[in-house]
């Protein structure tokens, strides 16, 4: 029996402020093949389309500053890899839940809604952070980047996701911090909650949402319109 609503949510930026393990992971990797390191601002804006996009795209960037284009594609293989190695040892070394996500998880479970995670981190990197950062157990699916053969923005992430979970897509909600997550929610026609303070290179006015909050406190009034 499917629950009355199922609410989706990204993983980085969303429910984990994880730029500065993403960062630490980005900037060892760049050290060892030679290439500047870059900020935490600059992480938030490269990150949310898993970490071999994050790479080239941060590589890419810095050719356009040096002037100096260079064929990438093999060096991000070998550069994803080291990366995902690194991470997945200090995946939760500064990284932290958004300011309200524990208290909205619970209120959520306690209401009977059916919740899953749809994010473009791999899907054993995202389990991992979200048990050791404790919250993985609120969950009835966690989909990856790689779970499908498909991920975000196609819709199909979110609709398959929903799926498998047991829900309705017309009683469905995503919740995410970028156009990425509008775009496959808006895709799917699925009312999209956008959370401030993104990992995204776009402007809040710029990113197509429903809904808009500063962070998890108080969100269970919107909710509460669905139910």
């Amino acid at each position: 029996m499917s629950q009355k609503l199922t609410i989706l949510f990204d993983l980085d930026g969303t429910l984990v402020n994880t730029a500065p393990d993403l960062m630490r992971a980005h900037n060892f990797v760049m050290k060892k093949y030679g290439y500047e390191e870059r900020e935490l601002s600059d992480i938030k804006k490269l990150a949310g389309r898993g970490s071999k996009v994050m790479l080239k795209k941060s590589m890419h960037a810095i050719a356009e500053l040096s002037g100096k284009v260079e064929k990438t594609d093999d060096v991000v293989e070998k550069m994803t890899i080291d990366f995902v190695d690194y991470y997945s040892k200090n995946i939760v070394k500064d990284s932290t839940l958004k300011t309200g996500v524990l208290d909205f998880l619970s209120w959520c479970k306690n209401k009977k809604i059916s919740m899953g995670v749809c994010t473009n981190k791999q899907e054993h990197l995202s389990i991992d952070l979200l048990k050791k950062i404790k919250i993985y157990d609120f969950f009835d699916y966690v989909a990856g980047g790689n779970t499908f053969n498909h991920n975000k923005p196609n819709p199909k992430h979110l609709t398959e996701t929903i799926e498998i979970i047991g829900g309705n897509i017309n009683k469905a909600l995503m919740v995410g911090d970028s156009e990425t997550d509008s775009n496959a929610s808006k895709a799917a026609n699925i009312p999209f909650i956008l959370v401030e303070d993104g990992y995204t290179e776009k402007r809040t006015e710029e990113i197509y949402h429903d809904h808009l909050v500063k962070d998890f406190v108080g969100l269970e009034k919107i909710i509460e319109k669905y139910l």
